[in-house]
């Protein structure tokens, strides 16, 4: 038998609107309407459920709501159509209720190519119901629209519970390109979202390339090592680890990347004396003193920059008026000048005319005003504008036949130019010397120096001339066209307590300086590139702006910070994994448009995301803490509209290694050897004693 489409839509009505409020619809369920499973629609239908979805026709089409709560009312008589004689009834009757959040507008699009009906979601609502509207059960090709909304649907992620099992699909562009969010507690399946994501994104592109790897960028800061694994059935993945295996690589962030701030919070250096003399130093060290250079040139490019910065420090005291108003510490300044051109000079002595012209300026200069007084203390008395004029002359002329004044590499102590770190608290001792503040820095130089001796660091900091910025460049972020390979995993587990903030802080921020110099290069184009970063909490959390010296853990969530801020901009996105949202950076959460939230069950973290979502889902946010493994709400800029994603079934192979530890199988039998000597021996970096030497041919004994 045909049913009428009348007859049809008719059948799909299970209520009128009752009351009508800008964020609250509330709905009187017909007594015809079914309890669970509605028969009389042709095919059998579910009835809505907590946060499914029902519409409300209106002249755009439909206006799509969200089931918030079903109650059940005790009146003495029904209210429905068909009994009129109140009278005759006055017994308690049960009268059914919904509550509806409104979400947007559900509008006709033709014919799909099978002959199907297609609809189209829009987000928002333009004009609301009036009371006794029809409210109807959605058919399954308008669930499928309303959770499938959006273009450029192109990778599947899951499917919808609440929405006939539709598959959920996202747009790349939204859900990497605006930052994302995966919350929930441990154990819910936010790791395997994660390795997820990517290899379905991955795969996608792949075919979308008919089959050829993709020119992908995903880079994934793995602090407890459980990616080594993930993707090693892809083509070409790169795993960076303290200790490298079979399949992974060294990990190294030599100490010449790090900037001033990160080189000051390692070293614990105060605000007012050894910040500047570390600066300072940085400058010196990098502008050529002392120098890790090889050829000739390179050797000639240095001495350039270091001509250079002295150039400019001589100038800048000038303008400043330190040749007069503390002219006996620009003096010793000049003598320490006039012993580092002594040096150089022995080694290039094809220009040894022009050492001689500025090694005598300076020498005169010095010797015209040092006095002592009393006898073993030296001063200086103010220097003359014709004395700097002689010593800069002669300087520049230096530098002239070097290749000219070398303004932005010279004095920046931030710029990545290789050197040695024992060299650089060298010169942090010469430069505290020339200062006259040695006592104030003798902590920080026995610091750093400590430091650096430890073995721990040396693997992954060391300065070894094989590392080239353009070469790290390649390994870690990915060659031209991704050659090399579309994912990095950088296993933080191993990495020393005392660095490994700065250490992450390094990464991401060379990361994004290197994209922000991409699109410089390349006339706006930027070289989309995916950051990953697990365990969120411990690298990006909340802090104390107020606090005058800020440990690692501060520059490291400022360094995301930046990051999630400006990353959009040079095609840097932030994928954040966290079974804490209260702790992490309010300004990374504020940034992030779309959010996957798996189980939580924190009270503290409920009310924060409650506070993040600017939606009104206050039905669909309180399954939070009773979501089962595997399932998630996606909601932000990546979807349409808030939906209940049950996330795709990821291999035991492909997933990450944070499953939960087996006891019962240990207690009950299972064989678990313990050698606690090769563990310490390990821990000690103590050589494993040799085994004796095999037999040649064992088989013939």
């Amino acid at each position: 038998m045909t049913v009428s489409p009348l007859a049809y839509a008719d059948s799909l009505r299970i209520g009128s609107i009752d009351f009508v409020s800008p964020d609250e619809i509330k709905v009187l369920l017909d007594i015809e309407a079914p309890d669970s499973i509605a028969l009389n629609t042709a095919t059998p239908r579910s009835f809505p459920r907590i946060n499914g979805y029902v519409l409300v026709p209106s002249d755009e089409g439909y206006l799509v709501a969200q089931v918030e709560w079903i109650t059940i009312e005790r009146s003495q008589y029904p209210k429905r159509k068909g009994m009129q004689d109140f009278g005759l009834v006055d017994l308690p009757y049960p009268l059914r209720k919904l509550s509806l959040n409104p979400l947007g507008c559900l509008m006709y699009d033709g014919k799909s190519s099978s002959g199907d009906d297609r609809y189209v979601f829009r987000r928002g609502v333009e004009a609301y119901p009036t009371v006794g509207d029809p409210v109807l059960l959605p058919t399954n090709n308008q669930l499928r629209d309303i959770v499938a909304s959006g273009a450029n649907r192109r990778v599947k992620i899951g499917i919808s519970p609440l929405a006939a099992n539709a598959e959920v699909k996202i747009d790349p562009d939204r859900l990497f390109g605006r930052h994302l969010a995966v919350l929930g507690n441990t154990g819910s399946g936010k790791s395997c979202s994660v390795a997820g994501l990517i290899r379905w994104a991955m795969d996608e592109a792949r075919q979308a390339r008919g089959g050829t790897e993709p020119n992908a960028r995903f880079i994934v800061l793995d602090p407890n090592g459980e990616y080594a694994n993930t993707f090693r059935d892809m083509s070409k993945v790169r795993v960076f680890a303290v200790e490298p295996s079979d399949g992974i690589e060294q990990l190294q962030v030599p100490l010449w990347f790090w900037n001033s701030e990160e080189w000051a919070v390692f070293s614990q250096a105060s605000g007012k004396t050894q910040r500047p003399t570390l600066r300072r130093a940085l400058r010196e060290v990098k502008a050529g003193r002392p120098r890790v250079e090889e050829t000739t040139e390179e050797k000639k490019i240095s001495l350039r920059r270091f001509m250079s910065a002295l150039l400019m420090q001589v100038r800048a005291a000038v303008r400043n008026g330190l040749e007069k108003s503390e002219e006996t510490k620009f003096g010793f300044r000049l003598k320490a000048y006039l012993d580092d051109l002594r040096i150089r000079k022995e080694e290039f002595p094809e220009l040894s005319d022009m050492f001689n012209e500025s090694i005598s300026a300076i020498d005169t200069a010095v010797q015209a005003t040092i006095k002592e007084y009393p006898p073993g203390n030296h001063y200086f008395r103010a220097f003359t504008q014709g004395q700097i004029l002689a010593i800069s002359d002669s300087i520049t002329v230096l530098i002239d036949a070097l290749g000219g004044v070398i303004y932005q590499e010279g004095p920046e102590e931030s710029c990545p130019l290789p050197f040695n770190g024992s060299d650089l608290a060298d010169q942090i001792d010469l430069v505290a010397q020339q200062e006259n503040v040695t006592q104030f820095v003798d902590f920080m130089v026995m610091r750093i120096r400590t430091m650096l001796s430890d073995s721990r660091m040396k693997t992954v900091t060391s300065d070894t001339k094989d590392v080239t910025l353009d070469g790290w460049l390649s390994s870690y972020i990915g060659d031209d066209q991704a050659s090399n390979g579309s994912v990095t995993v950088i296993d933080l587990s191993l990495v020393p307590a005392e660095v490994v903030h700065i250490i992450t802080a390094v990464i991401a921020r060379m990361t994004l300086e290197a994209l922000q110099r991409y699109r410089k290069l390349n006339h706006g184009k930027t070289l989309p590139t995916v950051l990953v970063m697990e365990e969120a909490h411990t690298f990006i959390k909340r802090y104390h702006d107020d606090s005058e010296n800020q440990n690692a853990a501060v520059i490291c969530c400022q360094v995301f910070e930046k990051i999630a801020r400006e990353g959009r901009k040079f095609g840097l996105g932030l994928v954040l994994s966290s079974q804490r949202p209260s702790e992490l950076s309010p300004t990374v959460l504020s940034q992030c448009n779309s959010y996957l939230l798996h189980r939580i069950s924190n009270d503290r973290d409920q009310e924060l995301v409650h506070k993040l979502v600017p939606d009104n889902l206050r039905g669909l946010l309180r399954d939070l803490p009773s979501l089962p493994s595997r399932h998630a709400i996606l909601l932000g800029w990546a979807s349409e509209l808030p939906v209940l994603v049950q996330m795709n079934t990821l291999p035991d192979h492909q997933q990450p290694k944070s499953n939960d530890p087996d006891f019962w199988a240990v207690w009950s039998g299972e064989d678990r050897k313990v050698d606690w000597d090769a563990i310490a021996r390990d821990w000690q970096q103590v050589p494993s004693p040799e085994a004796p030497d095999a037999p040649e041919n064992p088989e013939s004994e």
